[in-house]
């Protein structure tokens, strides 16, 4: 058997599409709350230094005072050094009168002065060719002094640098721990599916039993219904064409071979009342061989309805009167008075089937009745159902049941030598399908048989 034609390129794995999309949003979230963390981290570290700094300025400002020479700074310069001192970070400092002009520090060490109503004014500067952070405090008391202190800013970087590589190294761990955790169990999950199609790849094409289900999810479980609903619907299609290619080989060999003799007999024969003979013979014959013919399609349609039965109002009264009208004439042909009771009192009844089904009921039961019910038959409706009475001999109860099945006949069919046994056989079967009851009685008024079907309310 030649191999599938590919339609096209090949589609992504299921794995990858589902890892991807989990992933993404996941890596997503990762980088805005790095974004937020880092936004963080970098704000309070700077309040940290910067309140270091201020306190810094505090402490210088609290050793200024007014004496005889003016505004003094009462640290001597290896004192500021050691307040001032950092490990780590190059720091500088100034005390400046209000005019500007220094009092103590660093030469040149300016800075933005407070807004009006604050005391003290954080900023960025550059300060012999270097970026320093720096914090200008203001007093308000009679020396009206300033505080200037610069401090470079290897530190908070270095911190800040810090604080995100102990921050974002365990993330990406975590992340790609959470990758492969999740590559494993999407393909320990989806392990049934790939098991599945594996199953079906193996398959022949004759094999239509139910494949293993494993239920690990109401995904699988679904498809795996789904795909066993489909063979048993398969197989029943193909059981039915298959018994419906038996049934027509079987029964269609002995009519076949019967017109075949007749035939071949009225050849032998120059006679022309022979050949009249012979030829109503072959008519019958193959009359009787398109009746079977005709029951064994409506037992196919039967089994194909099972899958595609399709449901819609259905007007009993109006189906009763097209079909009994179909009948007449070959009723008036056997001098039997077909006639219909109950449609003018059942003009309103409706019920949800399928006409095609009900029709196939009533031409059943009438051709029953035409054959062997004697000289007149009636269809009734009452209500939601549907009965076809016959005057004829009726069916004992004890062979009821048996008329039912397929290929059984009473004894005025074998007597008479007409059907195939399946009359009956197809009504049950349309009944079944329809929701309907078939009951069979011996009718009280006439004697003979009355076939009853009768529908639910709801159809």
């Amino acid at each position: 058997m030649p191999e599938p034609q590919s339609a096209g390129p090949s589609a992504p794995s299921l794995t990858r599409r589902v890892l991807r999309n989990v992933l993404w949003p996941l890596a997503l979230s990762w980088s805005i709350g790095t974004v937020v963390a880092g936004g963080a981290a970098h704000y309070l570290t700077g309040q940290a230094f910067d309140h270091a700094m201020l306190d810094d300025a505090l402490a210088v400002s609290a050793n200024i005072q007014l004496g005889e020479r003016g505004v003094e700074l009462l640290l001597s310069p290896r004192e500021v050094t050691t307040l001032l001192f950092d490990q780590s970070e190059e720091v500088h400092f100034a005390v400046l009168r209000p005019d500007g002009s220094r009092i103590a520090g660093e030469t040149g060490l300016t800075a933005p002065m407070p807004e009006p109503g604050s005391r003290f004014q954080f900023s960025d500067i550059q300060f012999r060719g270097k970026p320093f952070r720096a914090v200008v405090l203001s007093q308000q008391d009679p020396t009206g002094h300033s505080v200037v202190i610069a401090q470079t800013t290897r530190g908070r970087t270095a911190l800040i640098q810090r604080l995100l590589l102990y921050t974002l190294v365990p993330q990406l761990l975590l992340l790609g721990l959470l990758a492969v955790w999740l590559w494993r169990r999407i393909r320990t999950d989806l392990r049934p599916l790939v098991d599945l199609q594996q199953a079906l790849d193996r398959r022949d094409a004759d094999e239509l039993a139910p494949v293993t289900v494993v239920r690990t999810s109401r995904e699988v479980e679904g498809l795996g219904d789904a795909v066993n609903s489909l063979f048993d619907r398969l197989s029943h299609s193909v059981q039915a064409q298959r018994q419906f290619a038996g049934n027509v080989a079987h029964e269609l060999r002995t009519p076949l071979a019967g017109i075949r003799a007749l035939a071949d007999y009225g050849l032998a024969h120059a006679d022309p009342a022979v050949w009249r003979e012979q030829l109503q013979r072959v008519a019958k014959s193959e009359a009787r061989a398109s009746h079977m013919v005709d029951q064994l399609l409506a037992i196919a349609l039967a089994d194909e309805a099972h899958a595609t039965q399709v449901r819609a109002p259905v007007h009993l009264a109006e189906l009763v009167e097209q079909t009994v009208l179909r009948h007449l004439a070959r009723a008036d042909a056997r001098g039997v008075d077909l006639g219909a009771r109950g449609i003018e009192e059942g003009a309103d009844v409706v019920v949800q089937s399928n006409a095609a089904l009900i029709e196939g009921v009533l031409d059943n039961l009438i051709d029953n009745a035409l054959r062997y019910g004697g000289r007149t038959i009636t269809v009734e409706l009452a209500g939601t159902v549907l009965s076809v009475v016959d005057d004829g001999p009726g069916i004992p109860p004890e062979a009821r049941r048996d008329l039912m099945q397929r290929w059984a006949q009473g004894a005025a069919g074998h007597k008479l030598g007409e059907g195939a046994g399946l009359g009956l056989s197809i009504v049950s079967r349309y009944a079944g399908l329809l929701g309907a009851v078939l009951t069979l009685e011996n009718d009280a008024v006439t004697g003979g048989l009355r076939a009853s079907v009768a529908f639910s309310a709801a159809g």
